[in-house]
């Protein structure tokens, strides 16, 4: 099905939905039953977007990260966020060659298509900040000359709760960078248990090997991209931001910019549920991972609620959807 406006696909529905199937498959292979998480995970990334993932020490938000580098044969950096971090470690630096008399700029970390951040919000926010010109425009600028970045680029975020000794709440503008928010949660009595026994004497992340190469993901970024959104579901997502913004429980509303991530998000997701077009269900869905974590409630809406959960975050997006008329002709 093919609408105005609307780029063709770089392949096949069916060619991308068997090699979506067999990312999915191979991560599942080192984060067992978290099959939420992981399509989230891939959703992002065929949306162009950057993901943060939030919890408590211990529960594998730094293997999901790990696994979904691997599935994709390009190159992939790694950055430990620490107290002492420098904007200069991760963007790069300009060094002077004495030979040469001229000075020469050492790409940092940033330059690679995928990049993990391990504890983001372990470094101070003027380390962080250093990652908002990537994020966004896909360059970085050091003494006044600008790099771009390869396509694709996405950054994966980890971080620990605020309350956890030792963190820095990340500044409003570096979570709306990120597409979406999520948790991985603790593992059920039967997924820990065949943790225990699996990884004894080894890691199945050793055993994980590509599945698509830069080029065939960016054919499934354009291909994600080319899902059809009608005015009806454009128009449902722009009620939905506007309702945040208006909303008495909120100081802080969604952006332009969430509202834009949030389509994009729900093409990629329809795409991976083998549809051509986005439903209002998609919006739906996408709705709390995409937008919950640029949001800010009032001291009165937050009261009782737990910083981990965002649970009254949730809450007032749950009541902003239901509220929300569906379209009838979201589909045509």
């Amino acid at each position: 099905m093919q609408h105005d406006g609307v780029p063709a696909a770089a392949m096949t529905y069916d060619a991308f939905h068997a090699k979506a199937q067999a990312i999915i498959s191979t991560i599942e292979t080192v984060i067992d039953g978290k099959r939420d998480a992981v399509e989230m995970a891939l959703t992002v990334l065929l949306a162009e977007g950057h993901l943060l993932i939030e919890d408590v020490p211990g529960v594998g938000k730094t293997m999901l990260a790990r696994a979904l580098a691997r599935t994709v044969d390009c190159s992939v950096s790694r950055v430990q966020f620490t107290p002492d971090l420098l904007p200069a470690d991760i963007t790069g630096v300009s060094v002077y060659n004495q030979a040469e008399r001229v000075f020469e700029f050492k790409p940092g970390p940033i330059f690679a298509n995928i990049v993990i951040g391990d504890e983001i919000n372990r470094a101070s926010p003027k380390t962080q900040s250093a990652m908002l010109e990537s994020m966004e425009e896909r360059q970085v600028t050091v003494d006044g000359s600008s790099y771009s970045l390869a396509a694709p680029f996405i950054v994966i975020a980890t971080q620990n709760p605020i309350e956890m000794e030792g963190t820095y709440p990340l500044p409003e503008a570096q979570r709306d960078r990120f597409m979406a928010r999520i948790s991985m949660g603790y593992p059920d009595a039967t997924a820990e248990l065949a943790m225990l026994r699996t990884r004894a004497t080894s890691s199945p992340l050793d055993a994980v090997r590509p599945v698509v190469d830069a080029t065939e993901l960016g054919d499934m970024i354009t291909t994600a991209r080319a899902v059809y959104a009608s005015r009806a579901v454009e128009q449902y997502a722009v009620a939905i931001a506007n309702a945040t913004r208006e909303d008495r429980d909120l100081r802080l509303g969604a952006s332009p910019r969430a509202t834009l991530q949030l389509v994009r998000a729900a093409k990629a997701r329809a795409a991976l549920d083998g549809r051509e077009f986005v439903l209002p269900d998609d919006i739906d869905a996408l709705a709390i991972p995409v937008l919950g974590h640029r949001l800010i409630a009032t001291r009165r809406a937050g009261a009782g609620s737990s910083v981990l959960s965002g649970s009254s975050v949730a809450d007032i997006i749950a009541r902003i959807i239901a509220d929300t008329p569906v379209p009838i002709s979201a589909s045509s």
